[in-house]
C-alpha cells in the first residue's frame, strides 16, 4: 500500500500516466470501428468499470452516503458530461475523422478550461499558464504536421471534427466541475460517477439499437472494451481527479497536450512506425510549455 500512497501524492506522474491511458483510448476507439458500435462501447466500458469498483467501494459509499445524496444531481451531471457525453461523442467522431484532426482539436481543451474556470468560478490562469499553453500547442502542431507546415494547409475537416469539438467542451465542463466535488473518498466519487455514466449511456445505446446501428462486440471489440473500462475509465479518471485536486484544473489541463506523445510512441511500438525528428521537437515544446506553466502552481490557479 505504501507505493500506492506515494503515487497518489505525485500529481505530475499521475497526470502523465493519465495521458498515456488516454492516448491508448484514442487508438482503441479507432480500432473499435466496425467491431463494436460507439454508444454500446460507452455503456459496456462503464458497466465493466462499475462492476469492478463496487465490491471495493461499498464500505466507503455507505459512509459517504449522506454527502453523496445531498450532491447527487451534481455528481450525475458530472458523470454524464465527463464520461458519457464525452465518450459517446469521441467514439462517434472517430468513425469519420482522423487521429490527426482529433489531436489538433484536443489541443484547444486547456483554453476552454481556462475560460470555463473564469466564467463559473472567476479563477484566472497565471501568466505562466497563459505562456505555456501556446508553447504546448506548437509542440502538438509540430507532431501533427510532421515537421512540414504545408501539411496543415492540406487538412480537411468533416462532421466528426465538430463532434470532437463538442466532446472537448463537455470534458472541459466536467474538469472545472471537479473544483466543487464533495469531500468524499475517491472510491465513492469514481463509483458514483461511473454508475451515473452507465445510467446516462443506456438511452443512447437503446437509440443505437432501434436505429439499426448496434454492433455487438467481437473479439477485437471485447479487448477494446476491457482496455477502455480498466485503463481509460478507472485508472485514468482516478489519476485525473487526483491530479486536478492537487494542482488545480488550469495547471492540469496543459497535460492534455501530452496525449499525442504517448500516442506516437504507441504507434511506433505497436504499428512499427518510425521515430522522426519532429516527434522529438514536438515533445520538447510540449514538455517545455508544461514546465513553464507549473512555475507558479496554487490550488486557485
Amino acid at each position: 500500500m505504501r507505493p500506492l500512497k506515494w503515487l497518489y501524492s505525485q500529481p505530475y506522474l499521475l497526470l502523465i500516466l493519465t495521458t498515456l491511458f488516454w492516448a491508448g483510448n484514442a487508438i482503441g476507439g479507432k480500432l473499435a470501428v466496425g467491431h463494436v458500435s460507439p454508444f454500446l462501447l460507452t455503456s459496456l466500458r462503464w458497466l465493466v468499470a462499475s462492476a469492478v469498483l463496487l465490491p471495493f467501494a461499498l464500505h466507503y459509499l455507505r459512509n459517504d452516503w449522506a454527502l453523496i445524496r445531498s450532491r447527487l444531481i451534481f455528481l450525475f451531471v458530472s458523470g454524464t458530461a465527463g464520461f458519457t457525453l464525452f465518450n459517446n461523442l469521441m467514439y462517434s467522431a472517430l468513425q469519420t475523422t482522423t487521429a490527426m484532426n482529433v489531436a489538433i482539436i484536443q489541443a484547444a481543451l486547456p483554453a476552454s478550461i481556462f475560460l470555463l474556470n473564469f466564467v463559473f468560478f472567476r479563477l484566472s490562469a497565471t501568466k505562466y499558464q497563459l505562456l505555456g499553453f501556446p508553447v504546448t500547442v506548437f509542440g502538438v502542431v509540430a507532431i501533427v504536421a510532421q515537421g512540414q507546415w504545408q501539411v496543415l494547409l492540406e487538412l480537411s475537416f468533416v462532421a466528426g471534427d465538430l463532434l470532437m469539438l463538442l466532446a472537448m467542451t463537455f470534458y472541459g465542463v466536467y474538469s472545472v466541475m471537479l473544483n466543487k466535488k464533495p469531500a468524499i473518498h475517491w472510491l465513492s466519487l469514481i463509483s458514483v460517477l461511473s454508475i451515473s455514466a452507465l445510467a446516462a449511456s443506456l438511452p443512447f445505446t437503446v437509440f443505437e439499437s432501434l436505429s439499426g446501428e448496434l454492433i455487438l462486440p467481437d473479439q477485437t471489440g471485447l479487448l477494446v472494451v476491457l482496455y477502455a473500462a480498466l485503463c481509460a475509465s478507472l485508472l485514468s479518471q482516478v489519476f485525473w481527479i487526483r491530479g486536478v485536486e492537487l494542482i488545480g484544473s488550469n495547471a492540469s489541463s496543459l497535460f492534455i497536450n501530452l496525449v499525442p506523445v504517448p500516442g506516437t510512441l504507441l504507434a511506433i511500438v505497436l504499428l512499427d512506425e518510425t521515430l522522426h525528428w519532429y516527434h522529438m521537437l514536438g515533445l520538447a515544446f510540449i514538455v517545455g510549455g508544461i514546465l513553464l506553466a507549473q512555475k507558479v502552481v496554487t490550488k486557485s490557479d
